[in-house]
């Protein structure tokens, strides 16, 4: 019995007696702790407010404050001549457990957290994450929402997002695209370029700066093919490459440029013996020579 009652009065013993000091003391701790958290708050709200929904935003700033503020009592304890021992081994022992039990849910919220401060991605960009492709629909703190080019929604762990490689297409202003025009070997290339850079000056989303790069590039079997390199905004930079694209050709044509089609030509050394006739849509040979007759022995 007497080990029992000292192990029950020990924590109260180990308690030192409150003094104008130790007020001043957890004064000064509280003070400190709300100004921190007034701090992140503030930081928070002004990065976030048009990057997360408000329910998440005020879940966020809520979890900032309560460990601001057990952080802060943490801190006070110990002034106190509080032993904290049994209750860093009891939250130890805990939170492995809760870690083990939560794993990936922590890693997909502080992997959003990373994200939102990050921002390497913001909704409605055009992206590619793994084989995921499409525009970004959400940021949630746990997950991402992709809508892809087939209107069909996809659930990313955020995890996932800020451990893969992510590809932007529209982080920067401009893109650039380009494809290949063949023109036939009796063509006038010199024309070709001059007529493929007015389309391209002409259409109002073709940017001047950076310019487009019209060049012959390779001398093809079949065509003289011209590289085409042209810059647009993020935004708009599919309807332009399907725009110019087909606008090009029209203009070649109506400038007696026709656009190639793979053809042979093929040399026979020996001319062909005999000749060939089409019947019913099918080659036919000609019959053969009938063969030669012998004349009658006219000798008496």
């Amino acid at each position: 019995m007497n080990g029992l009652n000292f192990s029950l009065n020990a924590p109260v013993s180990s308690l030192s007696p409150i003094t104008w000091g130790h007020l001043l003391y957890i004064s000064l701790v509280a003070v400190v702790a709300v100004v921190i958290a007034k701090v992140l708050t503030i930081y928070l709200k002004k990065g976030l407010t048009d990057k997360i929904k408000r329910s998440q935003l005020d879940m966020l700033l809520k979890i900032v404050n309560y460990g601001i503020g057990i952080i802060a009592f943490l801190v006070i304890l110990p002034y106190f001549q509080v032993d904290l021992s049994g209750l860093l081994v009891a939250g130890g022992f805990a939170s492995l457990v809760i870690g083990i039990a939560s794993q990936s849910v922590l890693g997909n919220l502080m992997s959003g957290i990373f994200l939102i401060i990050e921002r390497p991605i913001a909704i409605g960009d055009n992206i590619n994450i793994g084989d995921v492709s499409g525009n970004v629909a959400d940021i949630n703190i746990i997950s991402t929402i992709i809508k892809t080019y087939d209107g069909i929604y996809v659930r990313v762990p955020n995890e996932t997002v800020f451990t893969s490689p992510i590809t932007n297409y529209v982080a920067h202003v401009a893109r650039r695209f380009e494809y290949t025009v063949g023109i036939p070997y009796a063509a006038d290339a010199t024309l070709a370029i001059g007529i493929i850079r007015q389309v391209i000056q002409d259409h109002p989303l073709a940017l001047r700066e950076p310019s487009p790069s019209v060049y012959v590039d390779e001398l093809a079997d079949n065509s003289v093919n011209i590289m085409v390199r042209i810059w647009a905004p993020s935004t708009d930079w599919w309807d332009v490459r399907t725009e110019l694209l087909w606008t090009i050709k029209a203009e070649l044509e109506k400038n007696g440029i026709d656009v190639p089609f793979p053809q042979r030509e093929v040399w026979f050394r020996n001319e062909l013996q005999g000749g060939i006739s089409i019947k019913q849509g099918k080659p036919v040979s000609p019959p053969p020579p009938p063969p030669p007759t012998e004349e009658p022995d006219k000798t008496i």
